[in-house]
């Protein structure tokens, strides 16, 4: 092989490595969550999930754009001052000696796990409705997605395939459970970008500024070069 053909395949492979998944099976697509919605994942998360997970780049007043107002803020989320950061109450330290391993901040959980299989909420979607029991495991769970998490199944009281046997009053049919993970998923991926939307429509603004500024630019460029052309036929007579 010459030095050309090698350089050529070397690059080939370059291009073609970052679209590979390695085996990797493409994961289900997170439902679309209406962002009225986003309130019952709000709540859903305070009540579930908060304990041990924390939201260190969401401020409480700003669930006021998901459509909560200041005294629902204060009565269902139990949330401090609007300014302050919605963090666990429980030190890194004491977390770490009492579960063996600080729960992580899910700020960014959804954009950190976006991957060639799916997006973040794709991968968060699917890790939520993937717990099963394990007896061998530390919690009593597993689950297929991150397999031998030290999580355990926080939810498992809501999910409906995973405990008829224990009769718990608030289960939950599959259809209704995989909703209101759903709506959970969608609070995380605003959580991740708050002002995602807002950008998307200054965006829009911005673009429609620009189409608009240079149809003006070349209707003015146009006038110019009226001008000039005619200028230059004058002085050649026409020509």
């Amino acid at each position: 092989m010459t030095p050309m053909t090698t350089r050529a395949a070397l690059l080939a492979f370059c291009l073609f490595l970052p679209f590979q998944s390695f085996g990797g099976a493409a994961l289900p697509t997170a439902p679309e969550v209406p962002r009225d919605a986003l309130q019952e994942g709000a709540e859903l998360f305070v009540n579930e999930c908060q304990t041990c997970h924390g939201l260190s780049f969401v401020r409480f007043g700003q669930l006021a754009e998901l459509g909560f107002s200041e005294k629902e803020i204060a009565e269902k989320l139990l949330a401090g001052a609007p300014g302050e950061f919605m963090r666990v109450a429980a030190k890194r330290d004491d977390q770490k000696r009492w579960f063996g391993v600080a729960p992580p901040d899910l700020s960014l959980t959804v954009r950190a796990h976006a991957s060639s299989e799916g997006s973040g909420a794709d991968w968060l979607y699917a890790y939520l409705r993937s717990f099963r029991r394990d007896d061998a495991s530390p919690t009593g769970w597993n689950n297929d997605v991150f397999t031998k998490v030290a999580m355990p199944h926080v939810l498992w009281r809501m999910q409906d395939a995973t405990n008829p046997e224990e009769g718990a009053a608030d289960a939950l049919s599959p259809e209704d459970y995989d909703r209101r993970v759903a709506t959970l998923v969608g609070f995380l991926a605003w959580a991740g970008d708050p002002h995602a939307a807002l950008r998307k429509r200054v965006g829009i603004g911005v673009v429609a500024f620009l189409l608009v500024f240079s149809a003006l630019a070349y209707a003015l460029k146009r006038e110019y070069w009226r001008d000039i052309t005619g200028d230059r036929r004058q002085e050649t007579g026409g020509r």
